[in-house]
């Protein structure tokens, strides 16, 4: 009787998901250059200045597609601070591995276009992590995540929300966002705008 209950609402859910989405890519067609760039540089810069990133010695970080904020300074400070550096590297539908990068030239063309690691020699579990940022579409500002509908950060993520940090521009927070048992909070939000 439960199971029928929940079937709804979750469908529900789900077709909230789906029109927030697309409410969001149109929003995110708007952003401008001019915008994202300086969005991007205060996002790294305060992630740089946190004591996350500071006290953190295994960082798992998604590599940014163009209308993401930016993580590439932070690959390549982390790096030069020899911390051990994380990065996605999808090996199945919906499915990804964190698969460490000793240089940006570890990396090449992958799934969706964004660069991966050539090989999984180094893994490690989200539990095994210092800090994880994440990507979204949208978030608001208590932490809940809108990706961008595959479900591979929920599912590596899994109960590891303590340790997510998510990375999204000002422009496309929302107020709140709908989310299932499977959605894993995040335990901070990091935009360009003045907390």
């Amino acid at each position: 009787m439960e199971e029928q209950h929940n079937l709804p609402e979750n469908e529900e859910i789900r077709r909230e998901k789906a029109a927030l989405h697309k409410q969001m890519r149109l929003r995110q067609r708007e952003l401008t250059e001019a915008y994202i760039s300086e969005a991007n540089a205060v996002i790294q810069d305060k992630v740089l200045a946190s004591p996350r990133y500071r006290e953190a010695n295994r960082i798992f970080m998604y590599l940014h597609t163009p209308k993401e904020p930016a993580t590439d300074r932070i690959v390549a400070r982390a790096l030069a601070e020899g911390k051990a550096v994380y990065v996605p590297k999808c090996i199945g539908k919906h499915e990804m591995l964190a698969v460490r990068i000793y240089d940006v030239t570890d990396l090449e063309p992958g799934a969706y276009g964004i660069p991966e690691p050539r090989c999984c020699e180094e893994t490690i579990t989200a539990d095994e992590a210092d800090l994880i940022l994440t990507p979204c579409l949208s978030a608001s500002p208590d932490g809940k995540r809108l990706g961008h509908g595959a479900g591979y950060y929920d599912r590596f993520l899994a109960g590891n929300s303590e340790k997510t940090v998510c990375l999204c521009f000002g422009k496309m927070l929302c107020p709140d966002i709908p989310v299932t048992e499977l959605d894993v909070r995040m335990s901070e939000v990091i935009t360009e705008e003045q907390a």
